[in-house]
Order: C-alpha cells, then structure tokens, then sequence
C-alpha cells in the first residue's frame, strides 16, 4: 500500500501547471488557410538540434520536468513572419530528466499509457501554423495543436530568428489544460474523491525549434 501511495504521489506530481506560468486558451480549431506547398524551397526542422519541454508540479509537492522529442517539421517564412509551416512531436519520446532509476521508469511508462497520453493508439501530436503577427516585438503565433485525435487552437508568443539559411523558433513558456485534450487522469474536474491526491489540470510546454533551408 505505501508502494502505491508513492507511486500516485509521483504521478500526481507531474501533469501539472508551474505556478505563475502563462496559461493560454484553448478554442475551437481554427481554418488554416496557407500550408506548405514546396518543401525543398521551406526551412525544415532539424531534429537533432530542436528541443520540447515540459514542466509540472502538485497544489502541494515537487516540480518535475521532461523533455519530448520533434519527430519533422516544415516552416515558411516571409519577412520575419512565419507564414505556414507545423511540427509534429514523437509522444513516445516523453522522459522526465529529474528522477532516476525505478521513479523514472515508472513515471514514463504511466505517462505513456492509457493513463495519460495512450501513445500506443496516439503515438504522435502535431501544432499546425494558421497565422501569425508582430506585437510588441514578439511573434504571436495561432494555431491547431492536436493531442490524442482532438484539435483545439491556441496562440503562443515567440520569436523568430533569421540567419542565413537557418532559422530559429523559441516559444516562451506556456500551458494548456490537459483536460481539454483528454488526458483526465486525477482531475478535479471529473473526479470528486481524489482531496490532496488531485492532479492540477494545467502542463507547461516550451520549445526551441532549430531549422534550415
């Protein structure tokens, strides 16, 4: 039994919103009205050198973090903008960096399960770029991001770097509510009995997209 407390203390302790962190809402998914049509004259995401983060913690506990990999992506860029372009992300990739050992082992593996993400059945996300505009010096992307088969849209600020060939895109930090994407798994919103074992619905993401022509 103290196995298991443990282990659902851990759990608990991962999908979660780092407090103070931005949320950002999620609306119906949104037409996207240019995609990329010629892939050799497009930047491409080079996947090696590209980085997704992700970040949580408990109402009362310790954070925890991870990273997943990108699995492609495909971007056009017009004066600084980015004009159409999406990446999709290897959700079977997802490991967290701050455990060791058993922890880490397990916690991966219950992320990966029905549980949370079924990266069996959904072993890919995807964010589609619909548009973007420059506002107060930052990149202010809207887009379709899917997890699990359900599209919402969301707008991130970023930026946007150029140098030659290469291209660099970063978005500052941001969450999403899980609970909108299906991952239910010790919500508050659906389960009343769960008291200082609930999971906060929030999970924080960030990015660092490195990608040539």
């Amino acid at each position: 039994m103290k196995k298991l407390i443990l282990s659902l203390a851990v759990i608990a302790s991962v999908l979660t919103s780092c407090k103070g962190e931005k949320k950002v809402e999620t609306k119906e998914e949104v037409k996207v009205d240019q995609k990329v049509v010629n892939p050799i004259n497009s930047y491409n995401v080079n996947v090696a050198e590209s980085t997704m983060t992700w970040k949580g913690d408990k109402k009362v506990g310790d954070a925890h973090n991870g990273t997943i990999t990108l699995e492609k992506g495909l971007f056009d860029v017009e004066n600084g903008v980015l004009k159409a372009g999406e990446f999709v992300v290897d959700m079977k990739t997802i490991s967290c960096s701050d455990l060791e050992g058993k922890k880490k082992g397990n916690l991966e593996g219950h992320l990966k399960n029905k549980d949370f993400f079924n990266v069996e059945k959904f072993p890919t996300a995807k964010f589609v770029v619909a548009s973007s505009e420059v506002k107060e010096g930052k990149l202010h992307v809207t887009g379709n991001l899917t997890i699990k088969d359900i599209t919402k849209s969301i707008t991130i600020p970023t930026t946007l770097t150029e140098n030659g060939n290469d291209i660099t895109f970063k978005s500052e930090p941001f969450s999403v509510d899980r609970t909108d994407f299906g991952v239910k798994y010790g919500s508050g919103k659906f389960f009343d009995d769960l008291k200082d074992k609930a999971i906060n619905d929030l999970i924080q993401f960030s990015f660092e997209i490195k990608a040539r022509k």
